[in-house]
Parts: structure tokens; C-alpha cells; sequence
């Protein structure tokens, strides 16, 4: 049983202390590997929201992209770079 749960919370650490990530210049597989709540999809909606519009120029700017809303963004808020 202590095995199982030290195994859980290091896998739970792994999400917990990741790298801040620039979404102005991230890849998607980046963007969704170090963002709670964004997977592969979303990460794509983020590029391609920034490429026909433009950088973020804060973090809630990412409620534009579809399926991005508010508690996401103040979810990662300070895993969220914008230069």
C-alpha cells in the first residue's frame, strides 16, 4: 500500500512543479505538457489562435481560444509566460 502511494504522489509531483511555459512560442506539445487542464487539442486551438491573431498579452487572453475559460487560466496562471 505505501508503495502505491509514493508512486501516486510522485507522479502527481511530476504535474505539480513543471516548467513555466511561454505560449507565445511554445510548441503544442509543450503547451499541453505543462499546462493543467490542456490537452493536445486545446494546445493546438492555442497555436492557432495566436497565429491568425497575434501573441497573448496576458494570461487571460486565453479565454479567446475555444474550450479556455476562466478557472484553466487561473489554474496556471503562474506557470504562464508571455515573453
Amino acid at each position: 500500500m505505501m508503495k502505491k502511494l509514493l508512486v501516486l504522489l510522485s507522479l502527481c509531483a511530476c504535474n505539480v512543479f513543471a516548467a513555466p511555459v511561454n505560449i507565445n512560442t511554445a510548441d503544442a506539445k509543450t503547451i499541453s505538457d505543462s499546462l493543467s487542464g490542456i490537452g493536445q487539442k486545446k494546445a493546438d486551438a492555442i497555436i492557432k489562435y495566436r497565429t491568425e491573431k497575434g501573441p497573448f498579452k496576458a494570461a487571460e487572453d486565453l479565454t479567446n481560444v475555444s474550450g479556455i475559460g476562466p478557472k484553466t487560466v487561473e489554474k496556471n496562471k503562474a506557470d504562464i509566460l508571455l515573453q
